[in-house]
């Protein structure tokens, strides 16, 4: 008696032979931490337009940016559901904590100008741009948390990407030696406040955190602004239109929405994802400027986005 072979059973498309990606297989709330994440930092990469138009100094322009944006933060903080977490602080110490947050953002801007004004915008763009590992480090040192290889190969990738961006103008020379240290204290600050607030968005809001961090922002601005600059006042509309618009886009809302990433994010991934705001600046300059992108800055945009996506993939 022969038996009947059955037919051998017809392939058939399942949504789990489909290989994931990094962004398809997060959560939804991590989905919109990750778009919030890339869109504050297209926002904040606007901000060199913002600089570079205003008719006031670079020290006096970084004052303004956070204390133009405190009325519209305050209101989104009384208007906002707490939820699970906090409105605001409720002692001293989280008052020290929330403005000294904003104390450490205030280091970055200002150390940011300094760079520029002592070495080239291509030198501080480098050094800056290092602040993922510091706060890759610091992540280690503070909180023992050990980055994967795969992480750590896009982080150095997405590194060697910013630095093509500004390969064509970087100029090594003892000149630059002063501004060069500052780009590197500008990274430091940068890795410190993202750290900080890392830990802070799981206590606070949002909202409480960019108002009372803004707060401390600018109250340190003020004596630097005075002191390094003196004028502090717009003389026509289009000066203070100038700060305003960099206050609630570039600060309010692209600030705004990087502490919110940072609630749901790994604070070192998100250093890395930041890297995305050079080449949205660049982007943002070839349309608003008419400074068309190198050949070396399409490259290095190229590998900043292939570095992030590695880095994504290698984040715990």
């Amino acid at each position: 008696m022969k038996r009947s072979i059955a037919p051998a059973p017809t392939a058939r498309y399942t949504p789990h032979m489909v290989v994931s990606s990094p962004i398809a297989s997060l959560k939804a709330p991590d989905r919109w931490a990750l778009a919030a994440l890339f869109a504050g930092a297209v926002a904040v990469g606007a901000s060199p337009i913002f600089v570079r138009v205003s008719e006031l100094g670079p020290l006096a322009t970084a004052f303004y940016r956070p204390l133009l944006a405190v009325p519209v933060l305050w209101l989104w903080m009384r208007l906002a559901s707490g939820g699970p977490s906090r409105r605001g602080p409720a002692t001293l110490k989280e008052y020290c904590q929330l403005l000294g947050a904003g104390a450490l953002f205030s280091g970055d801007l200002a150390f940011w100008h300094l760079s520029i004004l002592h070495t080239t915008v291509a030198n501080a763009t480098l050094f800056a741009n290092a602040a993922p590992l510091f706060v890759t480090l610091g992540a280690w040192l503070l909180w023992r948390e050990r980055p994967t290889r795969i992480f750590l190969f896009g982080m150095v990738l997405a590194i060697v990407g910013a630095a093509c961006l500004s390969a064509s103008s970087i100029q090594v020379s003892p000149e630059n030696l002063v501004g060069d240290a500052y780009g590197v204290v500008t990274a430091l600050f940068l890795s410190a406040y993202l750290l900080a607030v890392s830990r802070l968005a799981s206590t606070f809001t949002t909202a409480a955190i960019m108002t009372w961090g803004s707060i401390g922002t600018a109250l340190v601005l003020l004596p630097i602004a005075v002191v390094g600059e003196g004028n502090l006042l717009a003389t026509t509309a289009f000066g203070w239109g100038t700060l305003l618009g960099l206050a609630l886009f570039s600060h309010a809302a692209g600030q705004g929405l990087i502490a919110y990433a940072l609630k749901h994010l790994p604070a070192t991934f998100s250093a890395v994802g930041l890297l995305v705001e050079p080449v949205a600046a660049a982007a943002l300059a070839a349309l608003l400027l008419a400074e068309h992108p190198s050949t070396w800055q399409v490259v290095g945009g190229a590998i900043i986005l292939t570095g992030i996506i590695m880095a994504k993939r290698g984040s715990r």
